[in-house]
């Protein structure tokens, strides 16, 4: 089975493309010169329900990082010029020992780099809650305060070298029509409308040894942002995650049943229908998904027709693809390729 078959990357909502362009336009960038080095359509912004690739969304991130030189692309509490995060990371690991020992140095750089948020440990019974104080950011937007988080919880991962699970993700901003790749992002509910940012998670992870030292980060920073912005797929996952991917090895032959997926998983039928119910999902509604994302990503490269992309993901002819693509996104498939120039 070729490779793109085993593993389909999650696409991302285009509201997180928007809350990019918003930026840019309020800095007066060209906007289509932005999503043409993307190889992301205009069109694409008319529906809500447009998709976008990781690697589309990497790539207008580096362009924001270029045309700022602000790694916080101008919305944190100060500039901070590119480069900020490697002295940061290099001060914070520098014969750390432990989880405890990095929190400590990153809560006290604040005071020399006001470009850094400061934080905050806040233990909670058997949880420990990293809280970070925005307050200084004017109407902090969603993107600034996921951006935060999602970075500093792949840091710990990384850090650690091995995953990480939180007890919860607190955000202040109220839950955004559209958003939906929390999961995909932090594996763990999320509790909009929250005092502060923060991460809450195990207590233990403070006693944690650090794994990692300066030259590794050296590594890390050279794969900003996919690194920062995306988590690899490793073992013990949320149950949307893996029944994902079970889900991915049916394309273009037979679908596992809700049946097959729990004797995988070692569970009753039932027990994986109330957890998909419980993060707000369902095996159908995750089909759905993993077709649309290799859908959009085929499209996305250009290396195949319509035609050819409707056989492979199992449709009996194009415009039975195309009528689901067009429930799944809004928008038709050949607004998604890279020459599409919006007339018919």
């Amino acid at each position: 089975m070729p490779d793109e078959l085993r593993h389909i990357e999650p696409t991302i909502p285009i509201h997180r493309l928007e809350a990019m362009l918003a930026l840019a336009v309020r800095k007066g960038w060209e906007v289509d010169d932005l999503l043409h080095k993307a190889g992301v359509s205009p069109a694409l912004l008319v529906d809500g329900r447009s998709r976008i690739t990781r690697s589309q969304l990497v790539t207008v991130v580096q362009e924001l990082w270029a045309h700022t030189d602000d790694e916080m692309f101008g919305l944190g509490p100060a500039p901070m010029p590119r480069g900020t995060f490697r002295l940061l990371g290099c001060a914070m690991f520098y014969a750390a020992v432990d989880v405890g020992a990095v929190a400590t140095r990153f809560m006290e750089m604040h005071h020399v780099l006001p470009s850094i948020p400061s934080a905050s440990l806040e233990h909670r019974g058997t949880d420990v809650a990293l809280i970070l104080d925005i307050s200084a950011v004017q109407r902090p937007i969603p993107l600034l305060v996921d951006a935060l988080l999602a970075g500093s919880h792949r840091l710990l991962e990384w850090s650690v070298c091995r995953r990480v699970e939180l007890t919860c993700v607190e955000v202040p901003h109220e839950r955004v029509a559209g958003l939906d790749d929390y999961d995909q992002i932090f594996g763990a509910p999320v509790k909009f409308g929250a005092s502060a940012p923060a991460l809450v998670t195990d207590q233990s992870i403070l006693s944690a040894a650090i794994m990692r030292n300066e030259s590794d980060f050296d590594e890390f920073i050279r794969r900003a942002p996919s690194d920062l912005l995306f988590r690899p797929r490793r073992d013990g996952l949320s149950m949307t995650e893996r029944v994902r991917r079970i889900t991915e090895q049916g394309i273009g032959g037979q679908w596992p049943t809700t049946v097959d997926m729990s004797n995988r998983l070692g569970l009753s039928a039932p027990t994986v229908r109330r957890k998909l119910h419980e993060e707000e999902t369902s095996v159908r509604r995750i089909r759905d998904e993993v077709l649309r994302d290799a859908a959009v990503a085929s499209l996305a490269r250009g290396d195949e027709t319509i035609a050819e992309l409707s056989e492979r993901l199992g449709f009996s002819e194009p415009s039975a693809f195309t009528r689901a693509f067009k429930r799944w996104t809004g928008s038709a498939p050949r607004s998604y390729c890279p020459d599409y120039s919006g007339t018919d």
